[in-house]
């Protein structure tokens, strides 16, 4: 008995040990800069660019998304955007409907085709992309992005990936995540751990090997996502994670940028923070059927795999960790009622409190540091605020211990389905459009018999459209419109202003 229980204390100092060593050496990669290739020269040719938006029901983001995604492009990086509506049934179809742009591209899927999960909605754009690229005879060159419906990209940010991209061994970027509403408490945490401890995670990556793909800000050559036709991406519930691990698998080089950001909403109620974070949890258990070939690539470092290895195991060990712990508190409260160390596996009733000092500082200890570092590094938070989210993080963990364990109860019961996140509405003003591109006059398509597309009228107009930046065509337009034609504006003679397709 004794036995047992000395090595059961001994696996908890360990792994107290290891938390606050292993954010030490993370937080040194928040100076590191990803490096860029030396010896290749980017073309002056153009380098196409799509961006892809999965909308559901994103009537409060969406018309400032698709603006900022429009404004990225250069004259070096052209670009083009793809919304997937996937069945919306608010206002979104008639707010891209007002977005007067012949560089947007809509896609309308229907029930029951339609709503079944993101990556499925990702192969429909990808395919599209592929065909209008085989006629172009780009798919070489072009390369798709995707940035989420409440996304917001970085000035500049096309370039950086198409400098990153200049050499032929990388297939895929990862840029920075940040949180845009991080006024909030919830929000601020949120931005801790993507803007500072995640940034230092996939620094490290960089430079080992394994940088993972996230759902927002990842950027992959078509003809990379071509080689895993006709769906590259799964119905994993993180679709964007297994996407990087198939990489990798494939001996595809993906690399990681930090001056490169898009931001985000963050989740500012618990109670969806929740429900978000067991649907990624799921997902990281999914992931784990990956981890046998991971550990037999001739593609995968050494430390690259040690990376993996943490990675996907850390969700299968959380449960039982978690009940280590809540035992080792048990034992506390009970040596400290009876005056027992119960066979050595915790302290005396007189240097408990001292004990108990020191597990408390072991752990906040680190999540000061990420306060500390956070503040340093990015500079647009005051310090105290930082240190209170410092202070706040470890319980923001707790969240994700709790989310764990959800996430292992719904995989057992085979649960997959998830309702999406709803949308917050936005601060502050419209994103200003992007200036007009010349596109060569074209006669108008000849309509036969109207056709009414199944999109209802909003009884309101939608807070986030600017109507002086927002001109919305008449429902009467949109019902003339044939499905696989461009919409004409009224207002612009025979000048498409975007592509409306039903898929």
């Amino acid at each position: 008995m004794e036995t047992s229980l000395s090595v059961i204390a001994t696996i908890m100092v360990g792994v107290l040990i290891w938390w606050p060593l292993q954010n030490l050496v993370l937080a040194v990669f928040a100076w590191r800069s990803p490096q860029r290739p030396r010896s290749v020269r980017r073309t002056p040719d153009p380098v196409p660019f799509w961006i892809v938006i999965p909308a559901l029901n994103e009537e409060r983001v969406i018309a400032n998304t698709v603006r900022n995604a429009l404004a990225t492009g250069t004259r070096y990086t052209p670009v083009r955007v793809v919304v997937v509506d996937d069945a919306s049934d608010d206002a979104t179809p008639h707010i891209l409907a007002g977005i007067r742009d012949p560089r947007l591209h809509v896609l309308r899927r229907e029930l029951p085709m339609a709503r079944q999960g993101k990556g499925e909605g990702l192969n429909t754009a990808y395919r599209y992309i592929l065909d209008i690229a085989r006629r172009e005879g780009t798919i070489e060159q072009t390369i798709v992005g995707i940035v989420d419906g409440d996304g917001r990209c970085s000035e500049g940010m096309l370039d950086e990936i198409a400098e990153l991209m200049a050499e032929k061994k990388v297939g895929a970027v990862q840029c920075r995540v940040r949180i845009h509403n991080r006024h909030k408490t919830l929000a601020l945490l949120q931005d801790l751990e993507f803007g500072a401890i995640a940034d230092s995670a996939q620094s490290l990556r960089d430079l080992v090997g394994s940088v993972g793909l996230g759902g927002n800000g990842q950027f992959t050559r078509l003809s990379v996502l071509a080689r895993f036709h006709p769906g590259p991406w799964s119905a994993c519930l993180v679709e964007d994670l297994e996407l990087g691990l198939r990489l990798h698998l494939a001996g595809i080089r993906v690399r990681y940028t930090k001056s490169a950001w898009v931001t985000q909403q963050g989740l500012t109620d618990v109670k969806r923070l929740l429900r978000q974070r067991t649907r990624w949890a799921q997902g990281n258990l999914q992931c784990f059927r990956h981890l046998r070939r991971l550990t037999t690539s001739r593609f995968v470092s050494g430390l690259g795999l040690t990376d993996f290895l943490i990675y996907l195991l850390s969700p299968w060990l959380t449960v039982p960790m978690s009940l280590l712990l809540v035992g080792l508190v048990a034992a506390s409260a009970v040596a400290l009622a009876t005056g027992s160390t119960l066979g050595g596996l915790v302290a005396t009733v007189d240097t408990l409190p001292t004990s108990a000092a020191m597990l408390v500082g072991l752990a906040m200890l680190p999540s000061l540091l990420w306060g500390l570092v956070y503040w340093v590094r990015l500079r647009d938070e005051n310090i105290l605020r930082c240190l209170f989210a410092g202070l706040l993080y470890p319980w923001f963990l707790a969240l994700g211990i709790i989310a764990t364990w959800r996430a292992l109860f719904r995989l057992l019961s085979g649960r997959n389905g998830w309702a999406k996140t709803e949308r917050l509405a936005e601060d502050g003003q419209a994103t200003p459009p992007p200036p007009p591109m010349p596109v060569p006059m074209a006669a108008p398509a000849p309509v036969s018999q109207p056709v009414r597309l199944p999109v209802p009228r909003p009884t309101v107009p939608p807070v986030t459209v600017d109507p002086s930046v927002t001109q919305p065509i008449p429902a009467s337009a949109l019902a003339a419109a044939e499905p696989t034609r461009p919409v004409p504006h009224p207002l612009a003679g025979t000048e498409p202003t975007q592509r409306l397709e039903r898929v």
